[in-house]
C-alpha cells in the first residue's frame, strides 16, 4: 500500500496543474497562435519528443544516402567501400562520453570551429547550450545506428530486380521508388528504432552540450534521483518513459515485420 501511494503521488507530481508552462511542440503553438498551458513535466516530455524526432529525421536524411552509396560500392566491388563503412562504425567503438567531450572542444566560443571561422571574418557563433548543439551531438552519436541497418538491407537487394525494372522501361527514379525503397523499408524502420529510442532517453548529451540548462526527460529523471532525491517523482517519470518507449518499439516492430513481408512478396 505504501509503495502504491508513493507511485500515485509521483504521478500526481508529474501531471499536477499547479505549475504550468506554455507548450510549443514543433512550433505549432506559435504557428497557430495557441497558448496551451500544460504541467512542466508534460512540456519536458514534449521537448524530448521534439528533439528526438528531429534528430531521427536528420539521421535518416543523412544516413540513407550514405548507406545507399556504400551498398552500391560494395555490390560493384569497388575498392574503399569497406574502409568507408569502417569510418562510420569506428565512432561506435569509442566511449560516448569521450565523443561528446570532443564536440565541446570543437564547438565552444574559443574552439577549433569558431577559430577557423574567425580567420575568414565570421563568428564567433554560439553552437553550444542550444537546440543546435544538442541536436548535433545526437546526430553524430546515433548516425551509425541508422546507416548500418539500412546498408545491411540495401546490400542484399538482388541486382537482377533492378535490371528487371530497367528492362521493363523504368528509369532510375522509378526503379528507386518502386523497387529499392520499398525493399529497404525494414532497414529504415530498424534504423529509426535504433536512433529514436536512445535520442528520446539520453541525458548525457543534453547535460554536456546543453550546459546543464537543457532539460529533457532523461535529465529530469536523473535530477530527481541524483539531486532532488525525489524518488517518487523520478520513479513515476521512469514508468511513463518506459511505457512510451515500449509502445513505440511495439509499433515500429510491427511495421518492420509488415514491410519485411511486403518485401518478400515483391
Amino acid at each position: 500500500n505504501g509503495s502504491l501511494y508513493l507511485t500515485l503521488q509521483g504521478f500526481y507530481n508529474i501531471f499536477s496543474a499547479e505549475n504550468t508552462i506554455a507548450l510549443d511542440f514543433l512550433g505549432l503553438s506559435s504557428l497557430f497562435g495557441i497558448n496551451l498551458q500544460v504541467p512542466i513535466y508534460v512540456n519536458v516530455f514534449a521537448e524530448s519528443l521534439q528533439i528526438a524526432l528531429i534528430s531521427t529525421l536528420v539521421c535518416l536524411l543523412l544516413g540513407y544516402p550514405a548507406a545507399y552509396i556504400l551498398a552500391k560500392r560494395s555490390q560493384q566491388r569497388r575498392g574503399g567501400s569497406n574502409f568507408l563503412l569502417f569510418l562510420f562504425v569506428m565512432p561506435m567503438w569509442m566511449n560516448a562520453l569521450l565523443r561528446t567531450y570532443a564536440w565541446l572542444a570543437l564547438l565552444e566560443p574559443t574552439g577549433i570551429i569558431n577559430s577557423l571561422l574567425g580567420y575568414i571574418g565570421l563568428g564567433p557563433f554560439q553552437f553550444l547550450y542550444n537546440d543546435f548543439g544538442v541536436g548535433l551531438g545526437m546526430v553524430y552519436n546515433y548516425l551509425p545506428f541508422m546507416v548500418l541497418p539500412i546498408h545491411s538491407v540495401l546490400v542484399k537487394i538482388s541486382s537482377s530486380l533492378v535490371e528487371a525494372a530497367e528492362d521493363l522501361g523504368a528509369d532510375r527514379v522509378q526503379t528507386f521508388r518502386r523497387v529499392i525503397f520499398p525493399l529497404s523499408l525494414p532497414g529504415i524502420i530498424s534504423g529509426i528504432n535504433m536512433v529514436f529510442m536512445p535520442a528520446m532517453t539520453t541525458f548525457l548529451i543534453p547535460d554536456l552540450l546543453g550546459g546543464g540548462r537543457y532539460l529533457l526527460i532523461g535529465n529530469a529523471i536523473e535530477r530527481q534521483f541524483m539531486i532532488s532525491r525525489d524518488m517518487t517523482t523520478g520513479s513515476a517519470l521512469s514508468i511513463v518513459l518506459l511505457v512510451f518507449v515500449l509502445a513505440s518499439m511495439r509499433v515500429l516492430t510491427r511495421y518492420e515485420k509488415e514491410s519485411s513481408e511486403g518485401g518478400m512478396l515483391l
